[in-house]
């Protein structure tokens, strides 16, 4: 029996900065997963995929993570992905960096 599919956003790293990005409905990429798209059809998931992982001058290590819709977007559901949004562990780069 399959299981059934739960709401996913395509994510990966940034390849000249390293940080967590999200795809967006646009085709684009976000540092920000709020304004990622949300993914309701596995089908449509696997071709989000293969879009992103299709793009070497921006993206690597691409994947599906399960995510789930909040007041403001997608949010994430486990905790990699929670600490993924936060930004880099050190606090004097990334998203921390400007807090």
């Amino acid at each position: 029996m399959s299981r059934e599919f739960t709401p996913k956003v395509v994510t990966a790293n940034d390849l000249i900065e390293g940080d967590a990005i999200w795809l967006t409905e646009d085709d684009g990429w976000t540092r920000d997963m709020a304004q990622a798209e949300l993914i309701e059809d596995e089908a449509h998931g696997q071709l989000r995929l293969l879009h992103a992982l299709s793009q070497h001058s921006v993206a690597v290590g691409a994947y599906l993570a399960d995510a789930q819709l909040g007041e403001c977007g997608p949010q994430p559901v486990h905790f990699r992905e929670i600490f993924r949004t936060r930004g880099p562990s050190n606090h004097a780069h990334g998203k921390q960096e400007s807090a």
